[in-house]
């Protein structure tokens, strides 16, 4: 099997780092770099929490690098409210030293994306990507596919009333990103809110995981406990919404979610600050620059998450079905 090469640009963040395990668990998949972005936490944090993640995986090969600290435009506000005090649900597992790179993450992605043939899926803001766009448009523009798990086009924001967090915390980044990708006649692939909602990782599958991998359901319930009672909280929901998995999942098998293209606008003003603005009338008369997803098969993306991050074979789910 021909390996796809992809860089996996992120602020982990609990549903990141979820991500990331499923990402190193597919044959399919050569990841030829993390890089880190400031949104859940800042970049050190989350340059600290994937090294966690990836030493648990046995997979500290891979190499990270620390992207942008802040911003294009807007103040910084992290997520640690949502991801709790370490960025990774308050589990406090001990620090990983060393493995950091000499070169930062925009110099990583500049010098990596002209040997070709390589994708980029955008966990995060895309403060890293807008500023490679404003740095090395060359680079930029060799980007194979792209994904963002970002936005949302009918679901209700998960930050404001209309916007998500990825794009909410840089718009101006996500904005130049888009509007790039116009430029190019490209589109993203905009792994949103409607589509990722469904995704929620509730204690009855929770269990059942640790039943199946005691010590690999250990760590995820260790890093999510905090995710739980976030959602509880604030979205009164017995369970949480991993959302970053999803763009993963469907970056391996597209045939998992539907959805439509359209071109895609992101506001960066004013009260509606972040929102992905989807032309879905085709008011604009432009040509689209995104696919939207808009509907998943939760039971084929649970399927290959826990097949693959618990390490058994699909058909040995017998009762997923019954689970989710």
């Amino acid at each position: 099997m021909k390996k796809r090469k992809v860089i996996i640009d992120c602020d982990p963040g609990i549903d990141d780092s979820l991500a990331i395990m499923l990402a190193l668990q597919s044959e399919e998949l050569e990841i030829v770099g993390i890089t880190i972005v400031c949104g859940n936490c800042p970049v050190e944090m989350g340059f600290g929490n994937v090294k966690k993640v990836l030493k648990h995986m046995g997979r500290l090969d891979v190499p990270v690098y620390i992207g942008v600290e802040k911003p294009l435009r807007r103040e910084y506000v992290n997520a640690l409210d949502t991801h709790g005090e370490d960025g990774l649900g308050e589990s406090f597992l001990p620090e990983v030293e060393g493995f950091r790179q000499e070169m930062g993450a925009v110099e990583f992605l500049a010098s990596k994306l002209k040997e070709g043939h390589i994708s980029v899926i955008a966990l995060g803001p895309m403060t890293n990507l807008a500023t490679l766009l404003e740095q090395d448009r060359v680079a930029f523009d060799q980007i194979e596919e792209f994904v963002s798990m970002g936005g949302t086009f009918k679901s209700h924001g998960n930050c404001s009333p209309v916007a998500e967090y990825n794009y909410w915390c840089d718009p101006d980044a996500a904005a130049k990103v888009y509007d790039a990708m116009y430029q190019n006649g490209r589109k993203i692939h905009m792994i949103g809110l409607d589509v990722t909602r469904e995704i929620v990782l509730t204690p009855t599958i929770l269990e059942y995981m640790c039943r199946i991998n005691a010590k690999r359901g250990a760590f995820i319930k260790k890093i999510t406990k905090f995710y739980f009672d976030f959602h509880w909280q604030w979205e009164h929901i017995v369970g949480c919404v991993i959302n970053d998995p999803l763009a993963v999942a469907y970056f391996i098998d597209p045939s998992i979610c539907e959805g439509f293209e359209s071109f895609v606008q992101i506001e960066t003003k004013g009260i509606s600050l972040g929102q992905s603005v989807v032309d879905s009338m085709n008011f604009y008369r432009k040509e689209p620059n995104a696919k939207v997803l808009t509907q998943v098969d939760t039971y084929r993306f649970f399927e290959m998450m826990l097949s693959r991050v618990l390490e058994v074979e699909p058909e040995s789910l017998d009762i997923l079905e019954n689970v989710l």
